[in-house]
């Protein structure tokens, strides 16, 4: 566990909305077609990271993006998370990563510990609950976290997630952060798209303990006025997190998506009076 000097992610998040009172999460999903070659989407990418920083509480780099360039995308992307930690800035790295037994725990090590990972990562539940149990540990060891897909954004996600399903990985999820030491949010996150307003507050109810993670903001169409079902008293609990919509908030200009992030903040925190 964390000593007092090294906060956990849920720490160290709740820490930095409190304090710039901000509940962006940015994603940095940087497309290889936007760019000449690797390395201005590199120099692009870090600088919408440098830029936006003041208005994020964490960043999200999509891991897809970056492994589509092969090993010049995972340099990339340890550059992003090291420019990120050097920035203050919580890094949740999104790879949905699930799969059992001793490769869940190699995933887990690639993925939660070392320079090129994020401190928190997001884990797929579906192939049965013990398979969380090696991402979870290895989070707890290292002051990380994991946010497990409960509920997704996407519109097929009611293939495999209605009838109770998310209600189900939710209760889970409640259950793995009552066995930690008591405190204001533990390990185990929760990905519960914006998209489903009227459901935010029944999720939030069942994972007291679980920062949620709200994706969906901006391009998928989620607006902030819907999302305060989500929220603790005070404005915590949650992110909300915002990709396409601020690093191509118009074309590849910095300054728009400054602007863009600067908006999604004062949206959040006016949906929450904050």
């Amino acid at each position: 566990m964390p000593t007092s000097a090294q906060p956990s992610f849920a720490q160290a998040v709740t820490e930095r909305t409190r304090r710039l009172n901000t509940r962006l999460c940015v994603g940095l999903d940087p497309r290889r077609d936007a760019y000449r070659d690797a390395a201005h989407l590199k120099t692009h990418t870090l600088e919408v990271l440098e830029a936006c920083a003041p208005y994020a509480a964490s960043i999200k780099p999509q891991f897809a993006f970056y492994e589509a360039l092969g090993l010049e995308g995972m340099a990339i992307m340890q550059e992003v998370c090291a420019a990120a930690r050097t920035l203050g800035l919580p890094v949740l790295l999104d790879a949905k990563r699930g799969d059992i037994g001793s490769t869940a725990g190699a995933y887990a090590r690639a993925w939660l510990t070392g320079r090129h990972a994020g401190a928190a990562l997001t884990v797929n539940p579906f192939l049965g609950f013990e398979t969380l149990k090696p991402f979870v540990d290895t989070a707890q060891e290292n002051g990380g976290a994991v946010f497990v897909l409960v509920k997704t954004s996407n519109p097929g996600q009611a293939d495999l997630q209605g009838s109770g399903v998310s209600e189900r990985v939710a209760v889970e999820v409640a259950r793995l952060n009552a066995e930690e030491p008591e405190g204001e949010y533990a390990s185990v996150g929760a990905v519960v798209g914006a998209t489903h307003a009227a459901d935010l507050a029944t999720f939030r109810a069942l994972m007291p303990r679980a920062l949620l993670l709200l994706p969906g903001l901006g391009a998928q169409g989620a607006a902030a006025a819907d999302l305060q079902g989500a929220f603790h008293a005070g404005g915590t609990g949650a992110l909300a997190s915002a990709s396409r919509g601020v690093q191509y908030a118009d074309g590849l200009s910095v300054a728009a998506s400054v602007e863009a992030a600067k908006g999604f903040r004062d949206e959040l925190n006016g949906m929450l009076g904050t």
